[in-house]
């Protein structure tokens, strides 16, 4: 604001001396106005149209099995819990949810209209689809109908597939000390999760420890909270984009111990 005021005020100084200045300064404060309505115009936008398309496709997501069940609503139920929503946005949260389950939704028109509205940002498209993996694996499986849509849904946000698997290795309960699909941390072997730690980071077992540095140091900038929310994440949804850094940093973790044992 005191920027536009001023770059306003010089520019009117250098053509009407005082008056000009006072003229400057006062359509600096407009155009400011004027472009911080716009931005949060955009946002509101974005997180309006994060959590209807979320839901929507959520509900295609758990019918992609023939049906679904009074457990799959129970998970978009605790999401709904899980995201804090008022009393308004959630009862936009299950009309989409209907939406999605129903007959004649269009998967791919919903996920284009997502990726118009979101700005194709990189971050918020993960974070989408980390919403939807969160959800089929609430019940600590994911079946190989929803790990194909989650594929589908994946290429419709133009992500690659890895994205899925090293969404579903965050889940494996590895990371965050949950269970997730394939079972807890404590069922798994020290082999296993250090598999889902590469997988995690999108490296692979052989790349060098700079490698690794960088791809975890580039995951958590790109996936930092703040940072988020400054593209459109709904504030509701801090909580997962939270939890997602944790399980990042774990992973780097687990790499890193490996690494020193086997050195």
């Amino acid at each position: 604001m005191l920027v536009a005021l001023f770059l306003g005020g010089m520019i009117g100084y250098a053509f009407g001396r005082f008056t000009g200045f006072l003229i400057g300064a006062a359509l600096g404060a407009v155009a400011f106005n004027i472009l911080k309505d716009r931005l949060l115009g955009k946002i509101q936008n974005i997180q309006s149209g994060f959590v209807e398309s979320v839901f929507a496709v959520m509900g295609a997501l758990c019918k992609a099995d023939g049906q679904v069940t009074r457990d799959e609503i129970q998970v978009a139920e605790a999401m709904f819990v899980r995201f804090r929503l008022n009393e308004a946005t959630k009862a936009k949260a299950k009309a989409a949810f209907g939406r999605g389950k129903s007959p004649d939704f269009d998967l791919d028109a919903e996920l284009a209209h997502f990726l118009k509205i979101s700005g194709r940002q990189p971050a918020l498209l993960q974070m989408f689809l980390q919403v939807q993996v969160s959800a089929v694996a609430a019940d600590g499986v994911i079946h190989p109908a929803e790990h194909a849509m989650l594929v589908r849904i994946a290429r419709g946000l133009g992500l690659p597939e890895s994205q899925v698997d090293q969404l579903e290795a965050m889940l494996r309960g590895s990371f965050g000390g949950r269970a997730g699909a394939g079972g807890g941390s404590a069922q798994r072997s020290s082999s296993q999760q250090l598999e889902d730690a590469y997988k995690v980071l999108g490296v692979s077992p052989s790349a060098s420890d700079d490698e690794i540095k960088k791809a975890y140091r580039k995951l958590m900038s790109e996936n930092h909270p703040d940072k988020l929310a400054g593209r459109g994440l709904p504030e509701t949804m801090r909580e997962m984009a939270e939890e997602r850094t944790r399980e990042i940093s774990h992973a780097y973790d687990i790499i890193k111990d490996a690494r020193k044992k086997s050195g």
